[in-house]
């Protein structure tokens, strides 16, 4: 396996010796263009000045640029994908972008992933750079901060969140702390992705969600998808950043499907999305909960209620000047989360919300979470614990009298 690396980081230090390279040179198979369409580059940043409790002196900020006034390319045809189609898309423009750009993980090559992320790129890029690992968590998460710190630009893919709890050590002491503990000596730009969350029947084991898990570990971002759209966006720009970042997908959104834009087009790591503007009461939600929300949104409307919707999809940190200026308009707060109740992200959101936003409140923050038990294997006691849209429209009805 040392001898992989020396090859990659050969080839690596041979890249950034100059502003410019061929990346032919560093092809270790016959490729094609990833695309042929010649589009624009769409970059999208919030504004750092205005934005309540920054973190932009804290991590390195290099992986997006400016803030749009527009959607981007929204009223463009575009291609439909699914999510995990969309995950690869973004995974396999950055590869073809920038030669850095690798993958490691359990059945990421040839077999093309669990859920097929990587389908076809060990054919297009070779071996060397879509890495077939053992079952072994710890030592291929710790070998992709090690590649990261020699210049690479790893993709770390669990094979479910679950099982990186194997390798919490390499994540918490190596790649949150690293670029601290040396004094800025090394960066850490490593992706860390995979599915999680509640499925269908998959048990306890398969059933994580790790979020709650590594939001307490100081140097790495956290975001979660919930379209293809978003999916494709914070792929891009997650590898694109120097900062550790993990990113979490939903076992039951992989197979959702949208169109998003022909243009490539980058989202920002730190930017939470206004799914739908309302005047009653501020909705925070995030993944899979996002469709629960916006399925009870229905029922809401129809009973007189006008919920403002924001999939808060930075996990850490969060996007408080969507939040604030949303809470400043309606006074009420619900947060639906998958996440369990205790230590989970809904957790930490309301500790925030009242530490910057409490004058703004007219009632007690409400946190609607999942049960505080291990998920059970069977499909109606699995259902129970996972927040439902019923328990949301009685939460804003309760809320709103």
């Amino acid at each position: 396996m040392a001898s992989i690396f020396q090859v990659i980081g050969a080839a690596t230090a041979a890249v950034s010796s100059s502003t410019s390279f061929d990346t032919k040179k560093f092809q270790l198979c016959s490729r094609r263009s990833v695309s042929e369409r010649k589009s624009s580059f769409v970059v999208v940043k919030a504004s750092g000045s205005n934005r309540i409790g920054s973190r932009a002196d804290q991590l390195v900020t290099n992986a997006v640029a400016t803030k749009a006034d527009t959607p981007p390319a929204a009223s463009k045809p575009g291609h439909e994908l699914l999510l995990f189609e969309a995950l690869r898309e973004g995974l396999e423009e950055e590869m073809e972008r920038d030669a850095r750009v690798c993958v490691m993980g359990e059945d990421v090559g040839h077999y093309g992933g669990s859920y097929k992320v990587t389908k076809g790129l060990a054919d297009k890029y070779g071996d060397l750079r879509v890495l077939d690992t053992p079952i072994a968590e710890n030592s291929f998460t710790g070998m992709g901060i090690g590649a990261a710190m020699t210049g690479l630009r790893p993709i770390i893919e669990g094979m479910n969140m679950g099982f990186l709890l194997l390798a919490f050590n390499q994540i918490s002491n190596n790649c949150g702390m690293l670029h601290y503990t040396s004094g800025g000596q090394f960066k850490i730009p490593v992706v860390i992705r995979g599915p999680g969350g509640v499925g269908r029947q998959l048990g306890a084991e398969h059933s994580q969600r790790l979020e709650s898990y590594f939001q307490s570990i100081p140097g790495i971002q956290m975001v979660a998808c919930s379209t293809p759209y978003n999916a494709k966006g914070l792929m891009k720009a997650a590898i694109r950043s120097d900062n550790p970042v993990i990113l979490f997908e939903h076992v039951l959104l992989y197979n959702l499907k949208e169109r998003i834009p022909d243009e490539e087009y980058v989202l920002n790591l730190e930017e939470a999305e206004m799914v739908r503007p309302g005047e009653h009461v501020t909705i925070l939600t995030y993944s899979r909960m996002r469709y629960h929300v916006m399925q009870a949104a229905k029922t809401l409307v129809n009973k007189g209620y006008d919920p403002e919707v924001i999939d808060i999809r930075s996990l850490k940190p969060f996007d408080l000047y969507t939040i604030g200026n949303s809470i400043k308009k309606t006074h009420l707060v619900l947060i639906v989360e998958e996440c369990m109740r205790t230590g989970g992200i809904g957790a930490s959101l309301t500790a925030a919300i009242n530490e910057n936003f409490n004058d703004y409140l007219d009632a007690p923050i409400v946190c609607l979470s999942s049960q505080d038990v291990p998920t059970p294997y069977a499909g109606t006691l699995e259902e129970w614990t996972v927040v439902q849209p019923p328990q949301i429209v009685a939460a804003v009805e309760q809320l709103c009298r």
